[in-house]
This record gives C-alpha cells, sequence and structure tokens, in this order.
C-alpha cells in the first residue's frame, strides 16, 4: 500500500499532511504559502506526492454548511484541476470538509498550543481531512465494502 496525502487547500495558508504506508495514521506535515501562483503549489505539493509515494491525494472540499458550494468550492475545483494535468496518476479524493478548521482549533486549545500560531491549524486540519478518509476505508473494508 502507498502513502496519501491530505490538504487543507486556503487562501492564505495550505495545510498538508501525510499518512503511513499502512494507510493508518495521518501525520502533520508542513504548511505552504497559499498566495504563491497555483502551478508553484502544485509543484510544492507535488514534490510531496512524489517523495512520499503517495497514489491519493485528499483535499478537503469546502461546503457551505447547508450542503451547497459557494466561492471556496471553485478555487479548490480550479485547484484540484491544474494538480490533475500535472499530475493525472493521482487519484483524487474530494472530502466535506466542514467544521475541521473548528475541530482542529478545538484540538489545539485542548493541547495548549496557542491559537495564534500561524499554519499550526491548517496542518491540524489537513490531518483530520486525511484521518477521516483513512478512517473510513478501515471501516469499509470491515463492512466488506471496496472504498
Amino acid at each position: 500500500m502507498s502513502s496519501a496525502i491530505g490538504i487543507d487547500y486556503g487562501d492564505s495558508r495550505i495545510g498538508i499532511a501525510v499518512s503511513d504506508r499502512l494507510g493508518l495514521v495521518a501525520t502533520p506535515r508542513c504548511v505552504l504559502d497559499g498566495k504563491k501562483s497555483l502551478n508553484e503549489v502544485c509543484e510544492a505539493i507535488g514534490e510531496i506526492y512524489r517523495k512520499e509515494q503517495c497514489d491519493t491525494v485528499v483535499i478537503g472540499y469546502p461546503l457551505n454548511m447547508d450542503g451547497t458550494s459557494g466561492n471556496r468550492v471553485h478555487r479548490t475545483e480550479k485547484f484540484i484541476g491544474r494538480f490533475t494535468e500535472m499530475f493525472p496518476e493521482a487519484e483524487i479524493v474530494r472530502w466535506d470538509e466542514r467544521l475541521t478548521t473548528v475541530a482542529a482549533d478545538r484540538a489545539m486549545l485542548s493541547m495548549g498550543v496557542k491559537q495564534k500560531r500561524k499554519g499550526v491549524s491548517d496542518m491540524i486540519a489537513a490531518q483530520m481531512i486525511l484521518q477521516g478518509y483513512l478512517d473510513s476505508k478501515r471501516t469499509a473494508k470491515k463492512a466488506g465494502g471496496d472504498t
């Protein structure tokens, strides 16, 4: 089995997490500058994707609380389109990220990490997105599914 990469795609910062090769645990990896060009962002993520020998890219999908898509979904789709052009072999998974940032902030608070530390919540959000995906795959396998 190969690794997966999790992405919390934001305007200012992009949180990155990577799974272990068994697909059990997601670990926060880094934060990228979301203000760079789309090509630069895709190259930076692609470098991690290649180095970690990932086959799956799990990207937080920023639906509105009522399930509709807004401007953030459009920006995320633009990123997905460019990344797919550059790395056509990548399996892209859109993962509902509603309340992930809130959960990341709560986790930081419970760990005593200062809320103002830029990027930490973005990495934790990416970890939560990826861990949710990994857990769902294990649950599906236990239930006899093929997700």
